[in-house]
């Protein structure tokens, strides 16, 4: 049984922009991320920013045998192979900047993949993923980082985790820029039901390719 409404997760992660934080310099010239909610936070502090040192998993992550469907993106060469028997999919209703939208069959969890033509820096597109997650969970944190092989394709992964509205929740994505442009594929659902899912919510992940 579900035991989250979907109406709750959209307004957990629908407002994933790059809008929500402006980057600053102060009259000493240090570097600030400046929220719309009139809060700040220097653009080096470790909280914000996690690990100086990113780690790379050895570890090579391919598509599931059973993810057969290829859902492909309409703005850049990418695609994403999931297994229809568990998720659906569908074009972004409930996010602006989403180009899809995800959901599984049975359980309480839940993707989206938001593509940008602009080529965006790896460390730019984290610090926009934490600034817009902080939007809606303030004490959002990274738990855990590192760089990974999906495919044949190195991206950031990168699980977060925060508290809406006393729900504590948990973003768990991969990140991925190139010459063609920029890549979010974020999958989310409630931290208590993170260790059940995770494994499921990876495989999706793990359908992430570049396209010829």
């Amino acid at each position: 049984m579900k035991a989250i409404p979907v109406a709750i997760l959209i307004l957990l992660f629908g407002n994933v922009s790059y809008s929500q934080a402006i980057h600053a310099v102060t009259d000493n010239g240090e570097e600030v991320i400046l929220n719309d909610n009139g809060t700040w936070k220097y653009l080096n502090d470790s909280t914000l920013l996690g690990s100086k040192e990113i780690p790379t998993n050895d570890t090579k992550f391919d598509k599931a045998k059973n993810s057969t469907f290829l859902v492909k993106s309409t703005k850049l060469k990418i695609g994403v192979w999931l297994n229809t028997k568990k998720w659906k999919f569908g074009k972004a209703v409930n996010n602006d900047a989403a180009e899809y939208e995800f959901s599984n069959l049975n359980e309480d969890m839940y993707g989206m993949i938001i593509t940008e033509k602009l080529e965006i820096p790896v460390e730019t597109l984290k610090l926009a993923a934490i600034q817009n997650a902080r939007t809606v969970a303030p004490d959002i944190q990274i738990a855990k980082e590192e760089y990974r092989n999906v495919n044949g394709t190195k991206v950031l992964m990168m699980e977060m985790r925060g508290t809406f509205q006393g729900i504590k929740v948990v973003y768990f994505g991969y990140y991925l820029t190139n010459s063609s442009g920029s890549t979010q594929f974020l999958t989310y659902t409630a931290a208590n039901l993170f260790n059940e899912y995770s494994t499921e919510m990876e495989e999706l992940l793990n359908g992430l390719v570049i396209l010829n």
